[in-house]
């Protein structure tokens, strides 16, 4: 088996890795707001977009990673290249907007410290 071969496979595997945790997470999230909303539990709603949104977070960092694998190590064109960083700036943009979705912050934000820790 070649070098770009074994790249390409790797690539591949790490673009299922992917979609797995992309259909895995929604998959546990519906799961998890169900038994929430049977039990009658309180902010279902929003625990089931932080687990989705950090599933997709997941997927999405494992598909450029892919993207990255297979564009620099298999085909290093000019072009390729090109259409590697404009998919990396789409998928940062996602990123960045789902982080902002779940945590209310920018990714660059500091946390803010809970008001226990705060007072004392």
């Amino acid at each position: 088996m070649e070098f770009q071969e074994i790249v390409e496979t790797v690539g591949r595997g790490v673009d299922a890795a992917g979609v797995v945790a992309i259909v895995v997470g929604a998959a546990l999230a519906v799961a998890f707001a169900i038994r929430g909303l049977l039990r009658r539990e309180d902010d279902v709603y929003s625990r089931f977009r932080r687990f989705l949104g950090r599933s997709i977070l997941l997927g999405l960092e494992l598909l450029v990673a892919a993207d990255i694998i297979r564009t620099v190590a298999v085909t290093p064109t000019l072009d390729s290249v090109a259409v590697l960083a404009a998919i990396v700036v789409i998928r940062t943009f996602l990123s960045w907007s789902l982080e902002l979705e779940i945590t209310g912050q920018w990714p660059w934000q500091k946390r803010k410290a809970p008001a226990a820790e705060a007072t004392e």
